[in-house]
């Protein structure tokens, strides 16, 4: 797919590390013209002078403005990649409303924000690209992570959403659900990641690869770990022996611990 996006407006958010570096190299690989985000500004600017982009510092959730700006007006594809991991509830431990509440508003909120702001343009001209970095947790769940896997079920059902609201008007939608990726993140999960995610860990670059794939073949879901696609099946066609085996892996995650 070389040059498939040449001179396209690309803007990728989280950009400053792990799948959203790896996207934003990806995608100017391709021609594009890329923004990356990041909140650490000299990661991002490191990011973007590697791959002679622009560094659009800053809250994901704020920037479609000075990103459109910066690439003079228009923004051909969105990647709503930023991204954070809370750990969740702890019985008679005082609720972390703060985590709850930062997981909400970086993993869904900034998504509905951005499209909020970028859809008026697309659905003018007829054209758009929404990419949303979900995680196999928005198909699935994540032990020990309750508002990780809460609220990437919340981004996963958005990108449904404005897929089947929008298609028909040109608006073409991808989820991207990996399960472990060699990132800070999952260096951050700690034991419940080393249990899970860590086994089957691939690097950002394969998930770049999956999302260009998934975008020449106009598919929706974005499965870098292709195996997701049997557990979720299992999942939906029998969800009390899923949650059984969910358990059993709960359980040894609390024995290990």
């Amino acid at each position: 797919m070389v040059g498939a996006f040449q001179e396209a407006g690309v803007v990728v958010t989280g950009a400053g590390g792990g799948i959203g570096a790896a996207l934003a190299r990806r995608f100017a690989a391709e021609g594009a013209r890329v923004v990356v985000n990041d909140l650490d500004a000299e990661r991002a600017k490191q990011v973007a002078d590697g791959i002679g982009g622009i560094a659009v510092p800053g809250d994901a959730s704020a920037i479609v403005g000075d990103a459109r700006d910066a690439l003079g007006g228009t923004v051909d594809v969105y990647c709503a990649n930023a991204g954070v991991a809370a750990d969740g509830i702890a019985p008679g431990q005082p609720l972390d409303e703060k985590a709850w509440a930062l997981s909400w508003d970086v993993n869904v909120m900034a998504h509905v924000r951005a499209a909020q702001e970028l859809l008026p343009a697309w659905l003018e001209r007829g054209s758009g690209r929404f990419v949303s970095t979900v995680s196999a947790a928005g198909l699935l769940t994540m032990i020990g992570a309750a508002p990780y896997a809460v609220t990437k079920h919340g981004a996963l059902a958005f990108a449904e959403w404005l897929s089947l609201t929008y298609r028909h008007r040109g608006v073409k939608v991808h989820a991207i659900c990996p399960q472990g990726v060699r990132t800070d993140m999952l260096a951050a999960t700690g034991s419940a990641g080393d249990l899970v995610l860590r086994p089957t860990a691939i690097e950002p670059e394969a998930v770049a690869d999956a999302l260009l794939q998934g975008i020449e073949a106009d598919r929706f879901l974005i499965l870098p770990h292709p195996e997701v696609a049997a557990y979720h099946q299992a999942r939906a066609g029998d969800p009390d022996r899923w949650l059984s085996g969910m358990n059993r892996i709960q359980q040894q995650w609390e024995e290990a611990r």
